[in-house]
């Protein structure tokens, strides 16, 4: 009896304090019902980083760090360095780090953010900013996406890259797969001048020269074009597959290879009968003049973005009506919230958002929630759904990923956790470790300020 009274005088000092002193009495069930949610683990203002420890997994069919942020009320935060970066990218930030507040996740972004850069550079501060969120979600009892505003949507269609094949008709059926066994109502395949470069006649380059020689030469600086042949074969191909897939389902293209402009024009012009979603990369994003070119040569919508760090170049892009669509990468562009601004900003300017991605079920899921919440968004790659193990990784409301579609989690955060027996199983060679102490990390640092 004494427990009882006591614990209802607990329950009314709660609400006292909470500043519910004026309301009329409340029988002891509803106290009990109202309170029953509170975090009692977890007091968000006292939340502090106390470490910061990473995993590497490999296969996923990629290779991807994996983030844990720790603090001194025993809650975790999980994020992911984008595929192929260094994890270094993320241990570097640990110092700038400890201490901080994680459920301040803007301004710890703010104080970060000058660290990463474009494409891979930008993968640390992107993990982290995600790791952040996430803890953030478990302290406040509440799900990513409603912390960004709440909803748009109930779930988030995806689409699939696909294995391709030199012979259209096996890489067609392949794609009708995509859309019969696994339900994706939005497809988008490679259609790469390798097809064609070893059929005489179809590009012209420096002799001696094939694709393989300008791994890191920029597209307008190879000096190889496609002939009439090579734009005829890569547009029949194409046609071929729409014979078998139809021309109603979304079909997008990616991995043009280092063809110049005029060759990215003559393509797209053939390709337009073939109602293409979008055609992606066709050149790189910094050039923005000579992608505007390719945009208002054709009536096929152009898109760019997944290397793009941070929303400045994006609204760049979208204001010069140099692109159709934009793309960002959410491991690269800045994490869940500034991707979500990248969004709003080019909806004002009439520009809808795909978004690309490649990892692990953490990132996915960061993927999902900022898909969730964001107006303008189309569709989100996923870049392994060919691979078995991928949603053993994490436990969660199963399955993620189900007929085309994501399932957006209603658990705190991200709404995952690792599920540690598979992510040991899949470490990679040279980084076999599993969240391993990085003490080494502890007080790298620097003068950090930007300005004198």
């Amino acid at each position: 009896m004494k427990n009882s009274v006591r614990n209802l005088v607990n329950r009314r000092s709660f609400f006292h304090t909470a500043g519910f002193a004026a309301l009329p009495f409340w029988a002891d069930e509803t106290l009990e019902a109202a309170t029953q949610h509170v975090n009692t683990n977890s007091k968000p203002s006292e939340l502090k980083i106390t470490d910061l420890r990473v995993a590497v997994v490999a296969g996923a069919p990629m290779t991807c760090p994996l983030i844990r942020i720790d603090t001194n009320q025993g809650i975790y935060g999980l994020g992911e360095v984008r595929d192929g970066a260094s994890k270094n990218y993320a241990l570097m930030l640990k110092s700038r780090l400890l201490g901080e507040n994680p459920c301040n996740v803007d301004k710890v972004f703010r104080k970060i953010k000058q660290f990463g850069g474009h494409a891979r550079q930008g993968g640390g501060v992107c993990g982290i900013e995600m790791a952040l969120w996430d803890l953030a979600g478990k302290a406040y009892n509440v799900p990513v996406y409603q912390m960004l505003g709440g909803k748009f949507r109930d779930q988030v269609r995806c689409y699939a890259d696909t294995t391709m094949s030199s012979d259209p008709k096996v890489f067609a059926q392949r794609l009708k797969d995509r859309i019969d066994k696994k339900g994706f109502t939005f497809l988008k395949m490679d259609l790469g001048v390798g097809l064609v470069e070893k059929i005489p006649g179809t590009v012209s380059r420096p002799l001696g020269t094939s694709s393989a020689n300008f791994r890191n030469v920029q597209h307008m600086f190879t000096g190889m074009e496609l002939t009439d042949k090579g734009v005829a074969l890569m547009a029949n191909y194409v046609a071929q597959v729409r014979e078998v897939i139809g021309m109603e389902v979304p079909l997008a293209a990616d991995h043009f290879g280092h063809i110049g402009v005029n060759s990215c024009i003559r393509l797209a012009r053939a390709l337009e009968k073939y109602n293409m979603a979008w055609l992606e990369d066709m050149i790189p994003w910094q050039y923005p003049d000579l992608m505007k070119k390719i945009t208002d040569a054709v009536d096929v919508p152009i898109l760019t973005g997944e290397d793009i760090y941070l929303k400045e170049e994006f609204i760049r892009l979208a204001r010069m009506q140099a692109v159709d669509m934009l793309h960002p990468d959410l491991a690269t562009s800045g994490g869940i919230l500034e991707t979500k601004k990248i969004g709003d900003a080019i909806q004002e300017l009439g520009v809808p958002m795909a978004m690309h991605f490649a990892g692990t079920p953490v990132s996915f899921m960061a993927n999902v929630h900022c898909a969730a919440a964001t107006e303008n968004f189309v569709a989100l790659e996923h870049h392994s759904v060919d691979v078995a193990w991928w949603e053993d990784m994490v436990h969660g409301d199963k399955p993620l990923f189900e007929k085309g579609f994501a399932r957006i989690p209603e658990k705190p955060g991200l709404g995952v956790t690792l599920n540690e027996e598979v992510v040991k199983q899949h470490l990679h060679k040279d980084h076999p470790g599993y969240f391993e102490p990085t003490k080494e990390w502890d007080t790298y640092q620097g003068n950090d300020r930007l300005w004198s």
